[in-house]
């Protein structure tokens, strides 16, 4: 029965919800193990009639460290149009939001199940191939861009933005800023106890930003919760809206190439598994791939995705 409105205006609820223009909208766990686990991401599609700002009102109301729209009307051999938003602002690159956003239109948005999809990003292509691994599992797979090795930081002024003492802080290797599209400061540990005492300090974190761009800082250890990991590590963004992340795929990138530019595990290759997201209660399991032995370093992530959700955006 229609319902008489205080301006006057007389609609009918049901009607009112169908002429609504809806968006398929997904949620996945990437890098994850087990349902509930890994980094949430919100995917939405047939997203090309959203404005950015209503882009950015839904990363804001989703909440999770990403939400990903797809943005081309029809798929295109050429690739999909991604852009990615955390909730305080876009990005023009994320790992897990590649890899969630790839294993949704395979698994969506297009027809059959090819073994690879190309986002187009901000920052370039992105191609993400799927592989097996020896249970079965789908492994989804993003070389990222090569990586670049900026400046160097002194451990003592490290251990500053981290909270933490200069001795907890590797002496064999340098904090360095290395980015594959976001510029991360990458902070060898002593300790996976240094790794769970880090804190971010406020004013020395936002001096770093302010001086090298470094949004996004990694702290790791070679000792690990599981003994079938080689890498502990948590990933610390407040600029970002990101107080604490549970698998960052870009970061990790970051620190495949400091891994093999550095020779981190004596070699020049790097074919390793990091465990993020414990401290936070979302155990996370990334893949690193990388080879320093050419004139530039090549970096990939990989990591299992599991489907949650799936529904309608109104």
């Amino acid at each position: 029965m229609p319902i008489n409105q205080s301006d006057g205006r007389t609609t009918n609820s049901t009607a009112a919800v169908k002429n609504m223009t809806s968006h398929p909208l997904y949620t996945v766990d990437v890098f994850s193990q087990r349902k509930y686990t890994g980094n949430q991401l919100a995917v939405v599609d047939e997203a090309h009639r959203l404005s950015p700002d209503v882009m950015q009102q839904i990363a804001q109301e989703m909440n999770y460290s990403e939400t990903t729209f797809i943005t081309d009307p029809k798929p295109s051999e050429a690739g999909h149009r991604v852009r990615i938003f955390t909730p305080q602002t876009e990005l023009p690159f994320a790992g897990h939001p590649t890899l969630g956003t790839a294993f949704v239109i395979r698994e969506y948005v297009i027809d059959g199940e090819p073994n690879e999809i190309v986002l187009n990003l901000d920052v370039g292509s992105i191609r993400v191939t799927i592989e097996q691994n020896d249970m079965g599992q789908d492994i989804y797979w993003m070389e990222q861009q090569p990586p670049t090795f900026d400046t160097t930081i002194d451990s003592e002024r490290a251990a500053r933005i981290v909270t933490l003492d200069t001795n907890q802080i590797d002496p064999a290797y340098e904090p360095q800023v290395v980015s594959t599209g976001i510029p991360t400061l990458i902070i060898p540990m002593t300790s996976i106890e240094a790794v769970r005492e880090a804190e971010i300090n406020g004013t020395q974190y936002e001096n770093l930003v302010a001086e090298y761009g470094a949004k996004e800082v990694f702290v790791f250890s070679s000792e690990t919760v599981d003994s079938e990991n080689d890498i502990h590590a948590r990933m610390f963004a407040p600029a970002l809206g990101v107080p604490e992340d549970p698998a960052t795929g870009s970061a990790n990138g970051c620190l495949a190439g400091y891994l093999a530019q550095h020779h981190y595990f004596e070699a020049p290759s790097v074919e390793h598994s990091v465990e993020q997201g414990y401290e936070i209660e979302r155990p996370s399991l990334l893949r690193l791939r990388a080879d320093a032995t050419g004139n530039s370093v090549s970096v990939s992530v990989g990591g299992q995705i599991l489907p949650v959700s799936m529904g309608e955006l109104l």
